[in-house]
């Protein structure tokens, strides 16, 4: 399959390049001496990934302590509802922590134990990236450094508390706007001390080459397993695949198993309160090409071309900018990058939760917010969603600023 110049089928092998690059996106816009360290993270993912002894340890891990496969389920009363459009979901929520991010967390602590290292370092917004990598910690006896911003921590106490009780050790951010943007600042500046005992253990498709391309890699499974089981369940591909785009961990392994296929995509990003400046996280909608934090990508900027302030609902959405390999995607059209705002999103969280007995994490919400969009539009055909996480960690948040519909 070619798109504007591209192939598609050898898209894997081309994309990143050598220097960590999708187009003009990418790359490592990192001080010399955290460039030893990525070269040594990179030469590690590439000589121990491709060992059979990696990729079999990693695959029994996938199926006796994660439960992968992850099923996918048919949303039959709320397609019902819509018309003649069938609506689908990829129940990452079902994967072991509640949440997609295992999936490269358990990679990069492997990788982390392969190398020698004895501690990892993250930050988190929603928190499912830092229970993950906590759950990772535990599981292989390493060290843990959770980096969360002060607004996140309150907002998602119930996680905090989980990786607290897998022994992680959670550094709250103060500065700034104390969210996302902030927590990977401090988890940067750590790691920048630290980068020769431990590994930064990045929770998106986002940061300096490697990390984009190994996050993406390792959460390929989400799309090469929905794939096999959609045409298992139906006989046919999706009309088209929607999942929710922050820095796009969820939404890059989704689309993996569908980019070389003539199937519609959608990424969707959060509208918040509106357009205005401050009232949204759209990068990919809204902004234009900057680097932050070690890669150039599109980002929200503000008037001294700085990451601007940015706002969901969704604590893993609040994000100024979007992983290089989305951008990229963007700017070839392969994949459409829509929005949903704050009060849609809450709409699909009660809908999917009384409709089919799902209760989806605030993030997964904005794409079965978009999904319901779509199927209105469409007059037939099936609808495949990323289900990125259950809504456990959401419901005090939801309860205190919603109430229940």
């Amino acid at each position: 399959m070619n798109f504007n110049g591209v192939e598609f089928d050898t898209y894997f092998k081309n994309y990143p390049d050598d220097n960590g690059y999708f187009g003009k996106y990418g790359g490592a816009y990192i001080p010399d001496d955290l460039k030893k360290a990525m070269d040594e993270i990179t030469d590690a993912y590439f000589t121990i990934a491709k060992s059979s002894k990696f990729i079999g340890e990693l695959r029994r891990i996938r199926r006796d302590f994660q439960g992968r496969p992850t099923p996918i389920s048919y949303l039959e009363r709320l397609s019902g509802s819509l018309g003649n459009v069938q609506l689908y979901v990829k129940r990452e929520d079902l994967n072991h922590s509640g949440a997609h991010k295992l999936n490269h967390c358990m990679g990069e602590a492997l990788l982390a134990k392969y190398m020698g290292k004895k501690k990892v370092i993250a930050e988190t917004g929603a928190g499912q990236h830092g229970v993950a990598l906590a759950t990772a910690a535990a599981y292989f006896g390493l060290e843990c450094d959770i980096y969360m911003g002060a607004v996140d921590i309150k907002k998602q106490a119930p996680n905090v508390a989980r990786m607290k009780i897998l022994g992680a050790n959670v550094i709250e951010v103060t500065h700034g706007l104390a969210t996302l943007k902030e927590a990977v600042d401090a988890a940067f500046e750590a790691y920048t001390r630290e980068y020769k005992d431990c590994i930064y253990c990045i929770g998106s498709v986002v940061g300096p080459h490697p990390f984009p391309m190994m996050v993406r890699d390792f959460q390929s499974v989400v799309g090469i397993e929905a794939r096999e089981q959609f045409l298992e369940m139906t006989g046919e591909l999706p009309d088209a695949v929607v999942a929710c785009v922050g820095g796009g961990s969820n939404a890059a392994g989704m689309f993996a198993g569908f980019l070389n296929d003539p199937v519609d995509i959608y990424g969707v990003e959060p509208l918040g309160r509106g357009p205005k400046m401050g009232d949204h996280a759209a990068s990919l909608t809204y902004g234009t090409e900057g680097v932050m934090h070690g890669f150039n990508s599109i980002m929200l900027k503000d008037e001294n071309g700085e990451p601007a302030p940015v706002y969901s609902v969704a604590s893993g959405l609040d994000y100024p900018s979007s992983g290089p390999e989305h951008a990229f995607l963007h700017d070839l059209g392969r994949v459409k990058y829509d929005v949903v705002d704050d009060e849609e999103t809450i709409d699909a969280f009660f809908t999917l939760s009384r409709m089919e007995g799902i209760i989806p994490a605030i993030e997964s919400s904005h794409a079965v917010a978009y999904a319901i969009k779509l199927a209105k539009q469409m007059k037939k055909g099936s609808i495949l969603i990323n289900l990125s996480g259950r809504g456990d960690k959401d419901m005090d948040y939801i309860i205190e600023k919603y109430g229940i519909r």
